[in-house]
């Protein structure tokens, strides 16, 4: 199983708007662009994006308004060691409204929000292209269980933990992957809340080698077999977490003229 998280998908309410936003101050470029009826998918990421970096696929379905649940937490975006400042500026400048400065954040990192609400957190990394996705955080109701989930499932690592007084992060990834790719951030608050799916986040998508062998050993692995490989016409499959976000699963031929599998 290769495992490299391929993409976050989104939901918006005004595709032009998101690519305007996403294109002007994340300064992402068009990768690939699906027009399907009543729906239009379209990729975006850095104009310098490493082979195992992650793509942001913005979906829009017409007529529908999504709702940001808080299930999914946020994407993280990478600005250059000790540049966040000048950039955060740089996005205010710019007109993008004024979420979660540096200073509230410690000077660590920074949010702002895109036009639908969706959270996007700024880190400070010395890999990476600028912007380039960092990870995507969820929020989840059994730390135990969500770590043995990315663990046994997908073979991920945990490669970094951090825990409060009041709840922890955890960081899991792809063995042996590489510094620019995008990780899974898992946040478990202590206090026992359960959380609202929403839909204005659709998933992630993972990397297998083989679309129709890894998703045998996901099910001998007791992954849950919400959409299979032959219901989505063999091309790409589905399955969810613990707590019911949707994990994508495809094949990706990274010279083929288009991203899409269908």
């Amino acid at each position: 199983m290769d495992g490299t998280l391929d993409h976050t998908m989104i939901r918006v309410a005004d595709l032009e708007e998101s690519l305007d936003w996403y294109q002007t101050h994340l300064e992402y470029e068009e990768k690939d662009r699906y027009e399907g009826d009543g729906f239009t998918i379209v990729y975006l990421g850095p104009e310098e994006m490493h082979e195992d970096g992650a793509m942001l696929e913005i979906t829009h379905n017409e007529g529908e308004e999504p709702e940001v649940g808080d299930a999914w937490g946020h994407i993280a975006v990478r600005v250059p060691e000790g540049e966040l400042e000048e950039y955060y500026q740089q996005l205010m400048d710019e007109g993008v409204a004024d979420y979660r400065d540096p200073e509230s954040c410690g000077g660590r990192y920074a949010f702002v929000k895109d036009p639908d609400g969706h959270e996007i957190e700024i880190v400070q990394r010395e890999e990476g292209a600028l912007w380039s996705l960092d990870h995507t955080m969820i929020r989840v109701e059994d730390a135990d269980e969500a770590l043995g989930f990315w663990t046994r499932k997908f073979e991920y690592d945990e490669t970094r933990r951090w825990e409060s007084d009041t709840f922890a992060n955890y960081f899991v990834e792809p063995r042996d992957a590489a510094d620019e790719s995008m990780a899974v951030e898992l946040t478990y608050n202590y206090d026992g809340r359960t959380y609202d799916m929403g839909d204005a986040w659709g998933h992630l998508c993972v990397r297998l080698d083989d679309l129709h062998e890894d998703w045998e050993q996901l099910m001998e692995r007791d992954a849950a077999d919400y959409r299979d490989p032959e219901s989505c016409d063999d091309m790409y499959a589905f399955t969810k977490d613990q707590d019911g976000h949707e994990i994508e699963l495809l094949e990706r031929d990274l010279e083929a003229d288009s991203l899409f599998p269908f």
